[in-house]
């Protein structure tokens, strides 16, 4: 079993929202990801899918993106990014899945194989270029929210088992400075990290290790629109 990732896919099957007026690179850009995801993935592998997968604003519009997946091979791991509106009420979006090789995270995790993917959302943290006075309440509140996803994890973790942490917000500065997500991270032996959010000329490193955590860096337009292999 391998393990993929990709982010941000802001995919408009419903609505009009076409991401080539971001720049030439995303002309066709889905047709990209899908040619370079039959090359690498087989119906045995595991694809983190972090965060801004649909532009949809209601659950039937971004349930048509999340369901153009379906045909692609392996299980898909995903949480909620800050674009996925059509995100509300994670029972509702599992009841919605037209796959049952389909994961939605929300402050929880699941166990494929020995590997345990712990999700939830994330936020600006202090110190990034975006982060504002009253981001605060959510940076805590996100926190909090991976605490609870740790939790479940030490329920089901056994011996040899990887635990992965998936978001979509960085999980620090560019700086690699402390967080409350890389304390958490770091707390719970967390082995890899997996984010998105980030686009175009925005400088972050695609991978790098803190405090022996390694961090990957995935937005499809960062990765010129294809997978990430982490394991």
């Amino acid at each position: 079993m391998k393990v993929f990732a990709i982010s941000d896919l802001h995919l408009s099957g419903l609505v009009q929202k076409p991401m080539d007026i971001f720049g030439a690179g995303w002309e066709g850009h889905f047709e990209k990801i899908k040619a370079d995801w039959l090359e690498k993935v087989t119906d045995d592998d595991v694809v983190l899918i972090g965060g801004d997968t649909s532009w949809g604003q209601k659950l039937e519009e971004g349930m048509y993106d999340v369901n153009s997946l379906q045909g692609l091979p392996g299980k898909k791991v995903f949480v909620r990014g800050n674009h996925d509106f059509w995100w509300n009420g994670i029972s509702r979006v599992r009841s919605a899945a037209a796959d049952s090789r389909f994961f939605f995270l929300q402050n929880d995790c699941v166990k494929i194989g020995n590997f345990i993917i712990a999700g939830s959302r994330g936020w600006a943290c202090p110190g990034s270029a975006d982060f504002c006075e009253h981001d605060m309440t959510i940076y805590l509140r996100e926190a909090e929210r991976f605490k609870l996803a740790f939790q479940t994890v030490k329920k089901i973790r056994e011996e040899g088992d990887i635990l992965i942490a998936l978001m979509h917000y960085p999980p620090c500065t560019v700086k690699a400075e402390d967080t409350l997500f890389t304390t958490l991270f770091e707390e719970n032996q967390v082995d890899k990290v997996v984010f998105g959010h980030l686009h175009g000329g925005t400088y972050y490193p695609f991978r790098f290790e803190k405090s022996g955590i390694t961090y990957h860096l995935t937005s499809c337009d960062k990765v010129k629109f294809s997978l990430v292999q982490i394991y």
